[in-house]
């Protein structure tokens, strides 16, 4: 047997085992992610020998290790041992928190008291101990609080009163409230501090926006066929129609100089005629690099204008950071080392067998790992002194991800504001290996889970398995993604994705022409035809807006309800509820504002026909303990309101209802649980 002053640290475990805590990111070596006002789900198990129960607290601490929250947690699940609760950052930085246990010193003694009183044994015997109980707790209290466990000894000790009304008054209103609020606690054994990274709001909630400045403002020639680039000016007049539809972020894929060798055509044709502008991912030519800003779009004077006119109007500007050169670009003369070269001296293009992409070199880390490095972090540092606080990297998985954690490290060591958004469709562990390493949020495969299993799968990934590290980002459509579901699918296509993404992540992203159903594809390929990567694109969307014949009203109003109703802002707060039909799918986010009140509580389900041809009808049976309903907000019948944000309509709706969603008027309900006050 183990002495009692045998040294904490030999020993694996303490009084009370507690194992399994989350979130916690390899063994705690990585900081669990997190944003102000989030409510983190924190679990642990914890038990104890014999049958005396257990209590268990999540206790949260702020950067200076102040404890700031402690919250009981309750049992998940049934003889699992299982906890859950729920701790809330408020501002950001390094935090960390704990998970506490202890033997519940109450809660044992009024269980065995309750068995033993109802069979006659050791009556008086329990009572006293009841009473010696809470004398011993009342010393250790002051004010109100004492007096309610002096009052529960008391009663407990009278043998004047019935034995029932002696038991009941140890588990009076008053008494549960003080308990609550400050459990008599024995025996407390504290796991392990776990790191946690609260980063700024946009980190984790936003709705993206994406357009090419050069095709904002571009007009087409009619008589001689030749286009004119926009421009940083003409771009900022478009951010007042990206900020009217609620959006927080306007990307920008890259400004800078586009090469002339081999610049891909229209349609990525090999052969790019004299007005042709190239992909704006093959970066550099005589004008400059990652440094510089294309012509055409204007100056650095420009772009800080459109910076200011963005911030303005509520947006934040976000540009790409493409890791890759054309053959034109400086570093290629500059330092040929920062690249592969071939046995016949020539440079290697990016490839993709048998796909080939001459217009494109990629960076090869093995020959300068410093140089390159610290290259990199200069142009992003300048970028940062020129407004921008995020950025969309391309293809980050192409290169080392050691790179990508001293990368980001380092600028948010000094830079704690910026954002990273990691554009990686690739195998899920270095997706997720991308998150570790400090990547803020991560394009998703979101984009190819269209069937209700698909979904009900991916969105609990995504919610609960992945959330301590991965944060994700559904984009509905990007300038290379234009998925069958969006080809095939007509209008009703666009409003299923648009509501799902905007309502199942706090993070979502539309590309522009979205919002003009844009859906036919080069042949044979899951990309646009006349891509916009290729060449100008000159969209009216005032007009197709007067004419009906747009999205932007309906994702407005998605937009609007994502910034009223807090419960969509958090990622790990949705459950899935059951359907009858394999083409509906159900789930709802649920937050409890102010924490305590429960008139705060903000609550939405989410009904969608996945079906973009038809209408579907179908039962949905709804987790009435996810919904976090009182009594009060039933109605005689045992049903309670809820009220569609799309619509308008409202309904009485029960632990199981009917739906019918026709795809061509209305593909989807979000339903505001309405709370009786």
């Amino acid at each position: 047997m183990p002495s009692n002053d045998l040294p904490a640290a030999e020993l694996r475990f303490g009084r009370i085992p507690i194992i399994n805590v989350t979130p916690v990111v390899e063994c705690g070596r990585i900081p669990a992610k997190a944003i102000p006002g989030e409510d983190l789900v924190i679990g642990a198990t914890v038990f104890r020998e014999g049958h005396d129960l257990v209590g268990v607290s999540a206790v949260l601490y702020d950067p200076e290790g102040t404890e700031i929250q402690r919250v009981r947690m309750h049992p998940v699940g049934i003889g699992l041992d299982r906890w859950g609760g729920l701790l809330r950052p408020e501002g950001t930085g390094a935090w960390s928190f704990a998970v506490e246990g202890w033997a519940d010193v109450y809660s044992t003694w009024h269980h065995n008291a309750e068995v033993k009183i109802k069979a006659g044994v050791d009556t008086e015997l329990m009572l006293a101990e009841g009473a010696a109980l809470f004398r011993a707790a009342a010393q250790e209290r002051n004010g109100d609080d004492a007096r309610v466990f002096e009052a529960a000894a008391a009663a407990l000790a009278d043998t004047g009163l019935p034995v029932d009304d002696r038991l009941a008054a140890a588990g009076s209103d008053a008494v549960l409230a003080v308990l609550d609020r400050d459990p008599i606690r024995d025996l407390v054994t504290r796991s392990p501090r776990f790191p946690l990274h609260v980063e700024r709001e946009l980190a984790g909630r936003g709705a993206w926006y994406e357009f090419f400045p050069r095709s904002e403002g571009a007009k087409l020639d009619p008589a001689t066929r030749e286009w004119t680039s926009g421009t940083f000016r003409t771009a900022a007049r478009s951010l007042q129609r990206v900020a009217d539809m609620r959006f927080d972020v306007i990307y920008l894929p890259p400004v800078h100089p586009i090469g002339v060798t081999h610049r891909k055509g229209p349609n990525n044709t090999l052969v790019a005629g004299p007005g042709d502008p190239g992909s704006p991912w093959a970066i550099g030519s005589s004008e400059g690099g990652h440094d510089a800003i294309h012509p055409d779009l204007g100056t650095f004077e420009d772009f800080d204008a459109f910076v200011d006119t963005a911030r303005e109007l509520g947006l934040e500007v976000a540009i790409d950071l493409a890791l890759q050169a054309s053959p034109d670009h400086p570093w290629v003369t500059s330092h040929p080392e920062w690249f592969t070269t071939r046995v016949d001296g020539s440079i290697a293009y990016a490839e993709n067998p048998p796909k080939k992409y001459q217009d494109i070199y990629p960076l090869n880390f093995d020959n300068d790992f410093t140089g390159l490095s610290e290259e990199i972090l200069r142009i992003v540092l300048m970028w940062i002194g020129h407004g921008v606080k995020i950025f969309r990297v391309d293809n980050p998985h192409t290169k080392p991800l050691m790179f990508w954690e001293w990368l980001i490290k380092t600028v948010n060591e000094k830079h704690p504001e910026v954002i990273f958004l990691a554009e990686a469709f690739t195998r899920p562990p270095m997706m997720h290996a991308l998150g570790m390493a400090g990547f803020q949020q991560s394009y998703t495969y979101f984009t190819w889970r269209n069937t209700r299993k698909e979904l009900e799968e991916y969105f609990t990934e995504v919610s609960s398995e992945t959330a301590a590290f991965f944060r994700p980002n559904f984009f509905v459509n990007t300038p290379d993604i234009l998925t069958e579901f969006l080809q095939y699918g007509g209008p009703a296509a666009f409003k299923i994705r648009a509501v799902l993404a905007s309502t199942a992540s706090p993070l979502w992203g539309v590309y522009a022409g979205y919002e003009l159903f844009e859906h036919v594809a080069r042949p044979g390929a899951e990309e646009y035809i006349d891509n916009e990567k290729f060449e100008y694109k000159e969209r009216d969307f005032a007009a197709a807006e007067a004419e009906g014949r747009s999205l932007a009203p309906y994702i407005t109003r998605l937009n609007e309800i994502r910034h009223t109703h807090p419960a969509l802002g958090d990622l790990q707060n949705l459950t899935v509820h059951s359907t009858t039909d394999e083409s509906i799918v159900a789930y709802s986010k649920h937050k409890e504002v102010r924490p305590g009140d429960p008139a705060s509580r903000d609550t939405l389900i989410i009904v969608v026909n996945t079906d973009p041809h038809s209408a579907r009808e179908c039962g949905v049976s709804l987790n009435l303990e996810a919904l976090h309903l009182d009594p009060k907000d039933f109605n005689d019948d045992g049903t309670f309101w809820v009220d569609d944000l799309l619509s308008g309509q409202s309904w009485r709706w029960g632990a199981h209802n009917y739906v019918r969603l026709d795809a061509h008027f209305e593909p989807a309900h979000i339903l505001s649980v309405r709370r009786n006050s």
